[in-house]
């Protein structure tokens, strides 16, 4: 009995020595009384907080619980991590001039929470860029136009006109292949391979706000518009035999007899667009540089105006020279046809219309109207500066 019980008090001495100091390590060592959990907002101390950023909160020596952020819009969505170290706004870009509130909580290994309240301001632009959209929300073009982003400011090195070529986006329905190019250092145009399929439906956003382009200036705002192509309107004029045909989603649907330039005012080849639609105007022969002087000097009114060049081209009514027209070429440059056939293709066009002119050898110079379809595909990708500075 004796040894037993000397046994059974050993083992029971082994056990309590053994557990001792695990459970005392586990239950009986003190809480840290503070939070090593570590909140931050990386940038905001540092004065004005540039708005091309997103909001990013990060712990450390823990995991966040709760990130809430207000602006001048109210909350700010964002997303957590998977590891919950780091939160970041759903925006990639501020207000200017802006106060935002950062209230984050968070806990530490030991699961002693601890919370923080962080405000910045975000800076003042001083330079604003400002892009508008042709065309506008809720017009119907031909299939010929292109689309034009216009900038306030200009935009010159390659690196700024990337950024903000990136930030220009086109989505249409039917799906289209297109590409951008710049004109100059305030406009850079979009267009289609080749014309918009008829009845497209074309969204186009400039996501510019908050993007700095050079050394002080920064988008003002986001700008989206949408728009659709109606029926493909692509008309051939033929210099030679003296007809127009017109035809609309590839059929023929008239060919009209048509009077276009004489010598010295041989009208151009080239693939033109319709720019606009006039009722009737005033055409004044002394706008195209003839002096009233001269006998070629003219001025009249002429109704169911299309105009197709920058230096005077139209296709319109042109009772005068009926007994001419589909013989012989015997105006000043412009398209002639009966008030009759004038009054029915006007009534059928739109501004993006293409009315393309064979059959002289003067060609339509770059600019002179809507002349993004006299390039090849390949010359005009070679205009976007995504392309030139990959």
């Amino acid at each position: 009995m004796y040894a037993r019980a000397v046994g059974v008090c050993a083992v029971a001495v082994l056990a309590t020595t053994a557990c001792g100091p695990i459970s005392a390590s586990l239950n009986t060592s003190p809480l840290p009384s503070e939070s090593k959990a570590r909140i931050t907002v990386p940038g905001a101390q540092l004065g004005p907080v540039r708005p091309d950023r997103p909001i990013v909160v990060t712990v450390a020596d823990g995991r966040l619980t709760d990130v809430f952020v207000t602006g001048p819009d109210g909350p700010l969505p964002g997303s957590l991590s998977k590891d919950a170290h780091r939160w970041v706004s759903a925006i990639d870009s501020l207000d200017f001039g802006a106060s935002y509130s950062v209230n984050a909580q968070a806990v530490d290994r030991w699961g002693t929470p601890t919370r923080s309240t962080t405000d910045f301001t975000t800076l003042i632009a001083t330079k604003r860029l400002h892009a508008s959209i042709t065309p506008t929300d809720g017009d119907v073009v031909g299939v010929g136009m292109p689309i034009t982003v216009h900038l306030d400011r200009p935009v010159s090195s390659p690196e700024n006109r990337a950024a903000v070529e990136s930030r220009l986006a086109v989505v249409t329905s039917p799906s289209v292949e297109g590409a951008w190019n710049w004109v100059g250092d305030r406009d850079v145009l979009y267009r289609p391979r080749s014309y918009w399929p008829g009845n497209t439906e074309i969204t186009v956003r400039a996501d510019l706000k908050g993007l700095r382009v050079g050394k002080s200036v920064w988008g003002q705002r986001n700008t989206q518009t949408r728009f659709r192509t109606g029926a493909a309107m692509v008309s051939v004029v033929d210099m030679k035999t003296h007809q127009l045909t017109v035809k609309r989603d590839g059929k023929v649907l008239r060919v009209i007899p048509v009077t276009t330039g004489k010598d010295g005012f041989v009208t151009r080849s080239g693939t033109k667009v319709v720019i606009s639609k006039e009722r009737a105007r005033i055409m004044d022969a002394a706008t195209g540089g003839t002096d009233k002087t001269d006998p070629e000097y003219y001025r009249l009114k002429v109704e169911y105006a299309l105009r197709v060049t920058w230096t005077g081209e139209f296709l319109h009514a042109a009772p005068w020279s009926v007994s001419k027209q589909g013989r012989e070429n015997v105006s000043h440059g412009c398209t002639g046809m009966s008030t009759a056939n004038a009054a029915w293709f006007y009534s059928l066009s739109r501004p993006g219309d293409v009315v393309v002119y064979r059959g002289s050898n003067r060609t339509l110079e770059p600019g002179n109207g809507i002349t993004v379809w006299d390039r090849s595909w390949s010359e005009w990708t070679d205009g976007s500066a995504l392309r030139t500075t990959s």
